[in-house]
């Protein structure tokens, strides 16, 4: 067992990272830490930062910790709060816009095999 906090999380390198604008990704567990299904990481979005428009073969679940935003599809555009949960299908593209005060996240996906 173990405990880690946002504050001691490691930030990921991002540079080079097509489609994205302030965005801080932070991996809170992964597979370097021994989990073996999933890996919790922690966004950090500036006031109208935005992940990059992108699909993939996995399903993930996100959880808004702070602020506000909107999560964009392919034919539709849903909006998020402090307490909103998502899920996005495998395959699926989408994005994620933080509003005016930004947004903090959790997003859970299936972790690769170390």
């Amino acid at each position: 067992m173990f405990v880690r906090h946002e504050r001691d999380a490691v930030p990921a390198d991002l540079a080079g990272e097509e489609g994205i604008r302030g965005v801080e990704l932070l991996p809170l567990i992964t597979n370097k830490d021994g989990a073996r299904t999933f890996a919790m990481r922690l966004f950090r979005l500036e006031p109208a930062g935005h992940t990059p428009y992108h699909a993939h073969p996995w399903e993930h679940e996100v959880f808004v910790v702070r602020g506000s935003g909107e999560l964009i599809g392919e034919n539709e555009t849903l909006p998020l709060e402090e307490g909103s949960a998502a899920y996005v299908h495998p395959g699926e593209k989408h994005r994620f816009r933080a509003g005016d005060r930004g947004m903090v996240f959790i997003c859970c996906v299936p972790n690769p095999s170390p």
